[in-house]
């Protein structure tokens, strides 16, 4: 039986190389956080997640390659937890608690950092189409969880049917995303807090009595 050591997981590296992996991106993903891609050299991470230069190019070619994995792991980090909460949507009690996790998530982050998807988006955008392909693909992962929850509840009838869940889906996130940054700013829960509730509240009055 092979170790743990020399044992490869689903993407052919041994368990070893997967921590060591998941730990650069972890380090690249809090640098660039704090200070920016642009900010952030393959130095700064090599020495915050305690690795050699090799180790770093061993998993990525460069620094390109690092950031499309710390977008996947951003992308996990704030869409991931609330994965569960999206087969929910399709109730205004659903609705409630989600909106609920979400203002709460500001509350014990002291509403610092806003939205690090978006802080990626901002500044990587327009600098290359592949990023911004997988930057826009992150925000479709977190439209769709909102969308598909709105289209349960239209075609269990609980919505009007001249409601187009998609739209409300859209909707929702730009406000969410508003309201994320506001919050950032004003250190104060209360722009996300006001922006989910409009939106929950537009929800509502398309549905059925």
């Amino acid at each position: 039986m092979p170790s743990p050591r020399t044992s490869r997981t689903d993407d052919g590296l041994t368990v070893k190389g997967q921590r060591t992996r998941q730990r650069i991106v972890e380090h690249a993903a809090q640098l660039m956080f704090e200070r920016g891609v642009a900010g952030t050299t393959i130095e700064d991470v090599r020495a915050a997640a305690g690795v050699s230069n090799s180790q770093v190019y061993h998993y990525f070619a460069d620094k390109h390659a690092l950031v499309r994995a710390v977008i996947e792991y951003q992308t996990e980090y704030v869409v991931g937890p609330q994965e569960s909460l999206f087969a929910r949507l399709d109730t205004m009690d659903g609705l409630r608690a989600w909106r609920d996790f979400i203002v709460e998530h500001q509350r014990r982050r002291q509403c610092r950092g806003g939205c690090p998807i978006a802080s990626l988006s901002s500044e990587l955008a327009e600098g290359d189409d592949d990023v911004r392909r997988q930057l826009s693909g992150s925000f479709a992962r977190w439209e769709h969880g909102i969308r598909d929850g709105l289209r349960a509840m239209h075609e269990a009838g609980r919505l009007r049917s001249e409601a187009d869940p998609d739209e409300l889906a859209l909707a929702t996130l730009a406000s969410l995303q508003g309201g994320l940054l506001l919050t950032q700013l004003q250190r104060d829960v209360r722009p996300i807090a006001t922006a989910l509730d409009a939106s929950l509240s537009l929800i509502a009055a398309h549905t059925t009595a």
